[in-house]
């Protein structure tokens, strides 16, 4: 009984499953998605196809479901271009190569499920495939664009911690618990979190350099950082603690407070302390200090040591609950408070943004002085600064202490109080003040930005400003009169960007770049894969080879020639000058051997045998030429590509590209990865120039790599002048032409190079861009 009941649910299974695998292969058309007719020739579907592909290509359409859309018209174009495939589908609705339904239905059911499983996972159409993954990462799916354009940029703020993953990695379903939980511990804390799919996002997951599933990489200041311990929960909580850098929080005891909150006047920043119990700097804290490190600077005060005790009488802290700080201009009492159980991310981001600026900062940068002065976006949004022009030093103290008082007692929303320095801000102070800049009293200026290109209105008050009581009601009285009628700003101008004070000298930024450089580079060779490092150990060892080889050979020429140099004593001068009238004549009739390479033109006759049909193994290496530099580029090819002829599995063609012009675009479509290559048709469409470009197309795997052609200098400068060149000029079409390479009288130095890219191609370290089926050669 229990036997027959397994049957009976194995069966019913098994029908489940067909059902399943049916409807998902009924609900995909490919006459639908490529919007053709049943009836349609080769020719309208190859002409739909590429319609489509531009439209739907992820590199130019942004929208979500791009990626989708273009895998969904890249297997229908697979479908359709293939006779075989188009039959077994007319009649059949077989999407694979399976024949013979009729005949064999019974077998054809589990055969039809099972030619369902496409390994390639970028057309991976098994039918419980969208429902295998985790719902969590849904979220967190990164695309290309997306990574570039936000997570990038962002990391400047947070760092990043990304999983690369795949269907049919069983490695990946391993560590799944421990992702979940760690994702909602850490982007509780404020950590980025995504998701890359290798399969679907190959281009981003090459970007990434990961080679392999399930890999975690860490993204923090736009710098990449993989992960290599056991996938454990302390493990990459220490992780993502090591990207961060390791000054953001300084240990604060009571000997080295007050030096510490002092810094505020040098470094024109709050202070935030936090008081807490934990011996160990909280992660939340180190986020935090990270992310508003350009704003403010952070201390940490641990409770249970006896070095805090001071601090702790003097700020009155509560020792049972975390505390936080933050100090503006006076030391001895802070401008804030935050106290509470368990710090939430939420609380502590409202308490520090609240507080980003001193009360009455000085302006440094031109980022500062947007930030503080924004453009006016409406009437209800104004923004008035209140602008104290001063000098350095001790003379001008009591005047900003004054300025700085009235700055206190006036906190309100539509007014900031910053002051300048005017030896250091000459421009703005020029602009604000005219003739009386150089003048040794203090002014006072208010003023609003009209846009972000520079336009002010202003207001200088006429007063010298001495921090006198007269002085504070004046300006008491013109920000009443403002908050009425804003046209008593009555003077308008248009400033400059202001200097930028506390940035780094030069020497100190090719110190901190050199630094960089070199960690990553060690990075690299410790941790990073090794497939990443074969192009440049290739180019190390054929440098070393070339060198020793050099130095050896020079050093068995020059003692040949030694021996022969020196005469026998027996020799006769009759012999002498016979011999060296023999070696005349050998060395004159000896003629140098150059390589011979058969290289055969690509054309519609040969293309099915010399590509399509190629066996699997070998490659055709076509030069692209024109009429016009077929003789000259061929010479070249030979002479780059003759050390590589002994190999079986490499075949050297031509294409002619005035008449193959459309099928070497179709093919560049796809290599938007490896260089710049237009795609969108305009008026000098037909006046690109790809000769010397090499192709290595393997017709077997469907892939071909790309040998761009070298720019020399001249052909530089012309294309800069054919660009610059007046339309209506006589001689515009003339220099066009001859910068596109025509006439430029550089062809060969075309394929500089090339040799090298040959060493590459055979490693198998080049990359390799992939299309659905090779085109028609027409």
């Amino acid at each position: 009984m229990g036997h027959r009941n397994l049957r009976l649910l194995l069966r019913l299974l098994v029908f489940f499953i067909l059902a399943l695998n049916i409807l998902s292969a009924a609900d995909f058309d490919p006459y639908r998605v490529l919007g053709v007719s049943r009836t349609a020739s080769q020719a309208d579907i190859k002409k739909a196809y590429k319609k489509l592909a531009r439209e739907w290509h992820p590199d130019k359409n942004k929208n979500p479901g791009a990626e989708d859309k273009f895998i969904q018209v890249s297997k229908a174009y697979e479908i359709l271009s293939s006779e075989e495939k188009r039959t077994n589908y007319d009649r059949y609705g077989d999407m694979g190569e399976n024949q013979g339904y009729s005949q064999q239905q019974h077998h054809h059911h589990f055969r039809h499920f099972h030619d369902s499983f496409y390994f390639d996972e970028s057309f991976f159409h098994f039918p419980f495939n969208s429902e295998r993954r985790d719902s969590t990462d849904e979220k967190y799916l990164l695309q290309f664009s997306h990574y570039i354009n936000e997570v990038v940029p962002d990391s400047f703020r947070k760092p990043y911690l990304i999983k690369i993953t795949s269907d049919w990695c069983f490695s990946c379903i391993h560590i799944e618990p421990v992702w979940k939980e760690v994702v909602q511990e850490l982007e509780g804390l404020g950590v980025g979190i995504g998701v890359v799919h290798a399969g679907y996002e190959r281009r981003l997951a090459h970007h990434l350099g990961a080679h392999s599933t399930p890999s975690i990489l860490g993204v923090i200041n736009g710098k990449i950082s993989f992960f290599h311990n056991a996938v454990l929960r302390e493990n990459l909580r220490h992780f993502v603690e090591s990207l961060l850098p390791g000054n953001l929080v300084d240990k604060i005891t009571d000997k080295n407070y007050v030096r510490f909150l002092s810094n505020w006047k040098q470094e024109n920043k709050p202070h935030v302390l936090l008081f807490d119990q934990m011996p160990p700097v909280p992660l939340i804290y180190k986020l935090t200090a990270f992310a508003y490190k350009d704003y403010l600077s952070f201390g940490y005060v641990d409770l249970g040591q006896r070095e805090a005790e001071q601090m702790s009488s003097q700020y009155n802290i509560n020792m049972y609950a975390p505390t936080m700080l933050v100090f503006k201009e006076h030391i001895h009492k802070p401008a804030d408070v935050v106290q509470a159980r368990g710090m939430k991310k939420q609380v502590i981001d409202d308490f520090i943004s609240t507080n980003k600026f001193l009360l009455a900062a000085r302006l440094t940068n031109q980022k500062l002085f947007q930030e503080l002065c924004p453009v006016r976006k409406s009437h209800r949004q104004r923004k008035f600064c209140v602008v104290l022009l001063t000098g350095e030093g001790e003379l001008f103290r009591k005047t900003y202490e004054s300025f700085l008082a009235f700055a206190s007692a006036n906190t309100k929303d539509t007014l900031r109080f910053v002051h300048v320095y005017k030896e250091r801000q000459g421009e703005l102070a020029s602009s604000l003040l005219g003739e009386d800049i150089h003048s040794a009293q203090s002014s006072v200026s208010i003023l609003e930005r009209r846009n972000s290109a520079g336009r002010i209105v202003y207001k200088t008050l006429a007063p010298i400003w001495t921090g006198s009581e007269d002085n504070k009601f004046s300006l008491l009285d013109f920000l009443d009169r403002l908050r009425k009628d804003p046209s008593v700003l009555s003077s308008e101008t248009n400033l400059s960007d202001l200097n930028d004070e506390l940035a780094p000298m030069f020497f100190l930024r090719w110190i901190y770049t050199a630094v960089d450089y070199w960690s990553d580079a060690w990075e690299s060779v410790l941790h990073n894969n090794w497939r990443e490092m074969m192009p440049l150990l290739s180019l190390i060892f054929s440098a070393l080879f070339i060198l020793f080889g050099t130095v050896i050979v020079q050093a068995f020429s020059d003692s040949g020639d030694e021996q022969n140099s020196v005469p026998s004593d027996k020799e006769e001068p009759g012999d002498k000058d016979k011999s060296s009238e023999a070696n005349y004549s050998k060395e004159s009739t000896r003629v140098p051997r150059k390589g011979f390479v058969e290289v055969t033109e690509l054309t519609d006759v040969n293309y099915m045998s010399n590509l399509v049909k190629l066996r699997p193994g070998h490659m055709n290496v076509v030069l692209i030429l024109s009429n016009s530099t077929k003789a000259s580029l061929l010479q070249r090819f030979a002479q780059e590509v003759y050390m590589f002829t002994g190999s079986s599995s490499l075949h050297f063609s031509f294409l002619n590209l005035e008449k193959h012009r459309e099928w070497m675009e179709y093919l560049l479509e796809f290599a938007q990865d490896a260089a710049p290559i237009a795609y969108q048709y305009d008026e000098h469409f037909l006046e690109r120039d790809y000769t010397g470009y090499v192709l290595a197309l393997n017709g077997h795997k469907k892939y071909f790599c790309l040998f761009k052609a070298q720019s020399t200098l001249e052909d530089e400068k012309l294309l800069d002048e054919a660009e610059h060149c007046s339309p209506g000029g006589g001689g515009c079409d003339t220099l066009r032409k001859i910068s596109l390479g025509s006439g430029s009288g550089h062809i060969k130095k075309k394929l500089n190079k090339l040799s090298l890219w040959m060493e590459r191609l055979l490693e198998g370290s080049l990359q390799r861009f992939y299309i659905p089926s090779w085109p028609m050669l027409d």
